[in-house]
């Protein structure tokens, strides 16, 4: 079972592409739940996954319900340089808040970790969107990170590898494969 310590190491809550690809040394990683927030796609990209002109929709760790995702401890002696990296990460528009929260192993314990939380007054927020609405932004979206397709996708696919369900995710996959079918 797992808890809080008081050795230096950080844990840090992956809800998207984190989880997939980290880009920080770890420790360990393991399945857990965070309560009071939910995984969105509701942050217009216009960076990583799109332009200005054309922006694309990543996601975002909302206010309400639960998510489940991937934490990651971190080394103690790590933990300065993976926050570092962490901001300038995911950052680039100040569209997410850095919070503490409560984590809940899927295999029992708890412990603190660090996640980035959507910003729901930063003008990139998109709120709730319909499937078919947020399919339309993810399809033909590209930024300095690739594709928004891809990154839709690579997220989906690694969720089901965890047997973790997000039906508006499965969703919105559904419409982009659709629209590449016909």
């Amino acid at each position: 079972m797992r808890r809080e310590t008081d050795d230096g190491n950080l844990w840090v809550f992956g809800y998207g592409s984190l989880m997939w690809r980290p880009g920080f040394d770890f420790l360990e990683s393991a399945l857990a739940w965070v309560h009071g927030y939910h995984r969105s796609l509701c942050v217009l990209s216009r960076v990583h996954r799109g332009t200005r002109e054309r922006p694309g929709l990543v996601l975002g760790l909302d206010h309400g319900g639960c998510c489940q995702g991937v934490a990651f401890r971190v080394a103690a002696t790590a933990r300065a340089a993976t926050i570092a990296y962490l901001r300038q990460r995911e950052q680039v528009t100040s569209v997410y808040l850095e919070k503490t929260v409560n984590l809940r192993f899927a295999e029992g314990g708890t412990a603190r970790a660090l996640a980035f939380v959507v910003d729901r007054a930063h003008e990139q927020y998109a709120g709730r969107l319909p499937a078919a609405a947020a399919a339309a932004l993810v399809a033909g979206s590209a930024g300095a990170s690739g594709d928004n397709s891809a990154y839709v996708r690579n997220t989906y696919e690694h969720l089901l590898r965890l047997d973790i369900r997000d039906e508006v995710l499965a969703e919105v996959v559904r419409r982009l494969d659709a629209a590449v079918a016909s």
